[in-house]
């Protein structure tokens, strides 16, 4: 089994990030949340609120937005287009996604590009309220939730906070822009 984030990796960009603006160009209600979103940002950036409440915050403009099922297939039709080819060249059937993104976002996203296995942040789009943030050790710990005796051949990130999957892995890649750099070298 191949393991890959997904943000930043397997997809170019930040998914979460894109869907906000998206949101705010094509569901104008949803920037009610906006002023309240930018400041605990700023305090979030200044280390004075914790990231999830940030995260929390800025979830909450999805109820603002309608039916968000319909709006997320609309958003993947027009951001397939961000899937990395590299991806594509060596996908495997029993492929799995570990994200920080809401998994709201990431199963349909997943399941649209022929991945059938996804676990990621668990965000009630209606009310903003979520489990813990699928990051750093939460990944593991969630993967070994799923597959108790499960192997990552080769596990693929953009970032070092996955380090604790990487470990885990035959084989850990950093993923820089298109390029596959082994583990630590890419320091």
């Amino acid at each position: 089994m191949n393991v890959y984030d997904f943000d930043n990796t397997i997809y170019r960009g930040d998914s979460t990030a894109d869907l906000v603006k998206y949101l705010w160009t094509h569901y104008p209600a949803t920037l009610r949340n906006l002023p309240r979103t930018a400041v605990l940002g700023l305090l979030y950036g200044l280390h004075i609120v914790p990231k999830m409440t940030f995260k929390r915050n800025m979830y909450r403009m999805f109820s603002y937005a309608g039916d968000m099922d319909r709006i997320v297939a609309e958003f993947i039709q027009s951001h397939k287009k961000n899937i990395k080819s590299w991806y594509y060249e060596q996908q495997r059937p029993d492929d799995l996604v570990i994200s920080a993104s809401p998994e709201f976002v990431i199963r349909p996203f997943c399941e649209a590009i022929g991945i059938r296995y996804a676990m990621a942040s668990e965000v009630n789009w209606q009310t903003g309220s979520c489990g813990p943030n699928c990051h750093g050790k939460e990944k593991v710990r969630r993967f070994y939730e799923m597959y108790p005796d499960g192997k990552i051949e080769q596990f693929y990130s953009d970032s070092y906070s996955d380090s604790p999957l990487a470990e885990i892995a035959e084989k850990a890649y950093l993923v820089k822009g298109d390029q596959r750099i082994p583990w630590g070298d890419g320091r």
